[in-house]
């Protein structure tokens, strides 16, 4: 048997709750607790770097980022952790709110962590891949103040200047080097103002709604500082300004205090013709302000550039055109899953794991054209194995097949295993449905289809 501890509360609370959650596609992860969403666009797929709140945390007890890819908006490929707090040398703790951007065919992320003399700073990684592993750039802290140093935001200007902006309660921000990992000047701390950024009441302390989790961006010539606002519970505003450094007007609430977390951590970006809203939240099983979840709500910017409301919900977003199955899909691509984790896999990237009777991955939006012949899996077991059943449009759907899995001789011994189809044409959400004895089943690489052969007369 797998080690036991891989199973969570958490995990079995999906399963209890599945019949109700079956159709929702928000949280984006279920596998497990994420939080601050930075997505970021690069050659046609969406990266999301989130950070990792640890099972049953009672505080913001966070040891790794974590990345995930898609191109359609809706299945999410689980490419693991790129970065621990770890990678810095100087560091002892605390994997907080980060952002990636590339430059130059690398990537940069930028990372507040505690440093091992006390305090926190921000620390900057550099990969040759968006996925990582990325490595501690300078091998000390990029930029520290003394206070409230977390939640860095990066953005490169069409002149080539990049600014990093950070901090709670204080905002500050420098203006980075072509190099990416230097700055020139110092750093600056920005006024607070009423007018820049609200006010607040009830509170002796702070004048102005700014909180923390800055998200900052250009859209048509209009520079925007989105940001958690208001305390606890924190909702989402933002204020916008003609200048990458301010001036900034404050103008309004984007997403109000909702769900179980009492923080938010906003990332806004366009992607392919469409405009898309991270947050994160507390609504998976078990969620709480210190395990937390990361949802996406598609939007539109008013004519003038502001913000509608945009509100939490678990139906998510439409998918932007559909999933290839007669390609090599990667077991780990989910829309939304009940009762499956993933691990590191031995043939590279991820695989998924911990599948018990009655388990399933939903993946949406399939288009299976004028009909699939066969299908393919990659598996591996180290018990008596079970069954692969596709369903379609739902766990108990149309069954248009099923793969069955031996024992391989481990939990990383890999072999493919086939099986006919039938039934399987047009576009449907699919169902990898998995059955078998008690206990653990077997583990997941990837998965294909064939298409039905198609007469060259």
């Amino acid at each position: 048997m797998k080690k036991v501890s891989c199973i969570t509360a958490f995990s079995l609370a999906i399963t209890l709750l599945s019949p109700v959650m079956c159709h929702a596609d928000n949280p984006v992860v279920q596998t497990i607790y994420t939080a601050d969403p930075a997505p970021m666009v690069y050659n046609g797929t969406c990266y999301l770097y989130t950070g990792h709140d640890e099972d049953g945390s009672t505080w913001y007890t966070m040891n790794d980022w974590r990345c995930y890819s898609s191109t359609d908006m809706v299945n999410w490929t689980d490419n693991g952790s790129p970065l621990s707090y770890k990678t810095f040398s100087w560091a002892k703790g605390d994997a907080w709110a980060g952002q990636c951007i590339p430059r130059n065919g690398k990537f940069y992320y930028y990372v507040p962590v505690t440093q091992k003399s006390g305090g926190m700073a921000i620390g900057v990684a550099v990969s040759n891949s968006p996925t990582g592993p990325f490595t501690d750039a300078l091998g000390h802290p990029l930029a520290s103040t003394g206070t409230g140093d977390i939640d860095p935001t990066v953005f490169i200007d069409n002149d080539g200047q990049a600014y990093l902006y950070w901090g709670n309660p204080n905002l500050y921000y420098v203006k980075l080097n072509q190099d990416m990992i230097s700055y020139s000047g110092k750093i600056v701390k920005v006024p607070l103002t009423t007018a820049g950024f609200g006010v607040r009441t009830g509170d002796s302390k702070r004048a102005t709604l700014y909180e923390e989790g800055p998200w900052f961006y250009k859209r048509n010539n209009m520079y925007y500082m989105v940001y958690a606002a208001g305390g606890i519970p924190e909702y989402i505003s933002y204020s916008t300004s003609s200048s990458p450094t301010g001036p900034w007007t404050y103008k309004g609430v984007i997403m109000p205090s909702q769900g179980r977390s009492f923080t938010n951590h906003p990332g806004v970006i366009d992607f392919k013709g469409n405009s898309y809203f991270f947050y994160h939240n507390g609504a998976l099983p078990g969620g709480s302000g210190f395990t937390r979840s990361v949802s996406i709500e598609q939007f539109k910017y008013n004519a003038d550039g502001t913000f509608p409301t945009i509100n939490m919900t678990t139906t998510g977003i439409s998918g932007i055109g559909n999933l290839n199955p007669y390609v090599r899909n990667e077991g780990e691509t989910i829309c939304f899953e009940s009762n499956i984790k993933t691990e590191n896999c031995s043939e590279g990237g991820m695989d998924v794991c911990n599948i018990q009777n009655n388990s399933w991955i939903k993946v949406k939006g399939v288009n299976f054209g004028s009909g699939a012949a066969s299908f393919d899996a990659r598996v591996a077991s180290n018990t008596n194995g079970g069954n692969i059943e596709l369903h379609l449009d739902g766990p108990s759907g149309a069954l248009i097949g099923s793969c069955h899995v031996n024992n391989t001789g481990g939990w990383q011994t890999w072999t493919t295993n086939s099986c006919n189809i039938t039934g399987a044409k047009g576009i449907h959400d699919l169902y990898l449905k998995f059955t078998g004895r008690n206990g653990y089943l077997f583990n997941v690489n990837w998965w294909k289809f064939n298409p039905i052969a198609t007469s060259t007369k």
